[in-house]
C-alpha cells in the first residue's frame, strides 16, 4: 500500500468500453495500477473476452455482485448506464474513468485517474445515490416488455412523418390526451439527456423527481412537468404507426395501439462513489460549457 492506509475496496472489478480504439492497453494499464495498489482485480467477462486479458479472473455480472467490492467503469456513460443498471440489485458502488465524450456520471478524467482512483480506494470519496425506474408495457391485459432505466423511458413516434398520440395517466389520474413526436420520463440523472434537448428542466440528483417532457407537441402549452418520483405513469397508445419504447436507449420494444407502458420507481438504486470535493455544479458548468468565470 503506497501510503500505508489500508484499502476500503479490495476487490475491483473492471468493466471496459472495449469496442473503442486502445481500450486493451487502457484496460490493462488500470488493471496494473489497481493490482499495484494492493487490490485483487477482475474483468467484466466481455470485456476480459474482448480485450484478450484473460490473466485476470472473468466475471458475469451475478458474479460480480457477489464477490467484488468496487466495479470500476471505464468509458462513457454509456457503458456506465449498461452495467450500472445490473449491478444496482446487488449495492455494489460503481466509479466512472470519462474515456467518452461528456461524461455527467463517468467523472474522473483519464489522466487523473492515479490520484483519485487512489484516494477512492482508501475510502476519500463523496457518495451519490440515485434512483432507477422499473418499467413495463402491458397488451392485453399482461406484461410483455419488463426493463430497468437509469436515465430515461421514452415513447417515440416511428419514421413515418405523423405524430402519434398518447394518453397519460399520473398515478391512476387522467392527465391529457397528448399529441407529440413521443414522451420522456427521466429520473434526475436523466434530466441532462434527451429530456433536457427536449426543453426539460435540470434536476439536481438530490431532488426526488422525475421529468415528463413531450417531445414536439402538437399543443406548445404543453409542457414539462416535475413529477414526485414515488407515483407511477401510464402511458397508453391511442394511435400513431410504429411507435416503440426506448430504455436508457439501449434496450427497445415495439409497440401497438392500446398498449401500456407502466412507469415505477425500482426497489433498487444505484451506488456512484466521486473524488472528494465532488460537485454537481462543476460537472454541469464542465460538461454544458456554461461561463466559467468567477
Amino acid at each position: 500500500m503506497p501510503d500505508g492506509k489500508a484499502l476500503r475496496f479490495a476487490h475491483v472489478a473492471i468493466i471496459g468500453k472495449y469496442q473503442a480504439p486502445g481500450s486493451r492497453d487502457v484496460v490493462e494499464e488500470v488493471a496494473h495500477f489497481l493490482h499495484d495498489e494492493g487490490c485483487e482485480v477482475s474483468l467484466e467477462r466481455e470485456t476480459a473476452l474482448n480485450t484478450g486479458l484473460l490473466q485476470y479472473p472473468a466475471l458475469d455480472v451475478p458474479a460480480m455482485g457477489q464477490s467484488i467490492d468496487l466495479a470500476l467503469v471505464l468509458g462513457g456513460d454509456g457503458t456506465m448506464l449498461g452495467i450500472g443498471r445490473q449491478l444496482a440489485r446487488y449495492g455494489v458502488p460503481l466509479v466512472g474513468i470519462n474515456q467518452g465524450r461528456l461524461g455527467f456520471i463517468t467523472d474522473i478524467p483519464f489522466d487523473t485517474y492515479r490520484d483519485n482512483l487512489g484516494s477512492i480506494l482508501r475510502g476519500e470519496y463523496e457518495e451519490d445515490t440515485r434512483a432507477l425506474m422499473a418499467a413495463s408495457v402491458w397488451r392485453d391485459g399482461r406484461c410483455v416488455f419488463e426493463a430497468t432505466a437509469l436515465n430515461d423511458v421514452v415513447v417515440n413516434r416511428g419514421g413515418v412523418a405523423s405524430m402519434i398520440e398518447l394518453r397519460v395517466e399520473v398515478d391512476g389520474h387522467f392527465v391529457a390526451n397528448q399529441r407529440a413526436d413521443g414522451l420522456i420520463i427521466a429520473t434526475s440523472t436523466g434530466s441532462t439527456a434527451y429530456a433536457l434537448s427536449a426543453g426539460g428542466p435540470l434536476l439536481h440528483p438530490a431532488i426526488d423527481g422525475w421529468v415528463m417532457a413531450p417531445i414536439a407537441p402538437h399543443t406548445l402549452s404543453n409542457r414539462p412537468i416535475v413529477l414526485p418520483a414515488h407515483c407511477e405513469v401510464a402511458v397508453e397508445i391511442v394511435s400513431g404507426k410504429d411507435a416503440s419504447a426506448n430504455f436508457d436507449m439501449q434496450s427497445l420494444t415495439s409497440l401497438m395501439h392500446g398498449d401500456r407502458i407502466v412507469v415505477r420507481r425500482s426497489e433498487h438504486t444505484l451506488r456512484l462513489l466521486h473524488p472528494m470535493g465532488w460537485s454537481y455544479f462543476d460537472t454541469l458548468r464542465k460538461k454544458l460549457h456554461w461561463n466559467e468565470g468567477a
